[in-house]
């Protein structure tokens, strides 16, 4: 990863602080969006501990807003001639249905359409590293879902979660298939269940079953991150796209994550919420 530039989201706690960190020490310029000045700043601190010869830098949005996706990835377009790494790492759990000043539902604005508009507006500069790689933070909360799209934004709760996750692996698996002969890869993965501050912020009976399970069952972040820094780093992976990995290694999504029908479905609904129907010129359609 030497001399590589990384743009990454959720960097500032978790698995994405722990992949940055790595990827820093492994000689990666690290290019954090945060919404926290505060924890962005000590992230930053961090990363120089890793590795002091990089320009490492952050960006700042809430990435809940349409407008402060398309601003920061404007920015970072200007800011970064190419990019070889984007990792979209952001997300959240919500016990309750909120709405974004968008309209849209708080988990999906951040979880799924902050994936959407940041890789397409990064797209350009991820094809001018001449064999990019999207990495896309999934889960396997996505085989409990189906996507009705008459009510895709109306979930809560860890089934509006699973809701968001299926998202972010059929967006892979739509992005691939456009990416296909460009040098550009996309991937998704499930870092497994870990303990992070993810879900703190849940409320009622959601955050104190998240906290249990998190003392019981979690993984620690330092093994979460290992599946994003693989789908980074790897060798093995630089030509394979469209993939869901687990523990390293590719794995079988849920049949609804396969449907090629929805995940065209979800392409289109989302490049016209995003404003952006007509742009999303990736490669052949």
């Amino acid at each position: 990863m030497q001399g590589k530039t990384v743009v990454i989201t959720g960097a500032t706690s978790g698995i994405g602080a722990v992949a940055a960190r790595r990827l820093a020490m492994q000689g990666a310029r690290i290019v954090i969006v945060a919404r926290d000045r505060h924890r962005a700043q000590d992230t930053l601190r961090d990363l120089r501990t890793a590795d002091s010869r990089q320009a490492h830098t952050a960006f700042y949005a809430d990435l809940s807003r349409l407008r402060e996706m398309k601003r920061v990835a404007a920015e970072i377009a200007a800011a970064e001639p190419r990019i070889d790494v984007l990792m979209n790492n952001a997300g959240l759990i919500a016990s309750r249905n909120r709405r974004t000043e968008d309209g849209l539902e708080l988990m999906f604005a951040t979880n799924h359409m902050s994936y959407f508009v940041l890789t397409h507006l990064l797209l350009d500069r991820l094809r001018a590293s001449g064999g990019g790689r999207i990495v896309s933070t999934a889960s396997e909360a996505h085989r409990r879902a189906q996507l009705d799209f008459d009510h895709l934004q109306e979930q809560k709760g860890s089934s509006g979660y699973g809701a968001t996750k299926l998202c972010n692996i059929l967006f892979t698996r739509e992005l691939a298939r456009r990416l296909a002969g460009s040098g550009v890869t996309a991937n998704c993965l499930h870092p497994g269940f870990v303990a992070t501050r993810f879900g703190d912020d849940a409320g009622g009976a959601l955050r104190t079953g998240l906290a249990v399970a998190k003392r019981l069952f979690a993984l620690s972040p330092e093994e979460g991150a290992q599946t994003m820094v693989y789908l980074a780093t790897a060798a093995e992976v630089a030509g394979c796209s469209g993939g869901y990995y687990d523990r390293c290694a590719l794995a079988e999504p849920s049949l609804a994550a396969q449907s090629a029908v929805d995940a065209r479905r979800l392409w289109d609904l989302s490049a016209d919420i995003a404003g952006i129907a007509g742009q999303v010129a990736v490669s052949a359609g």
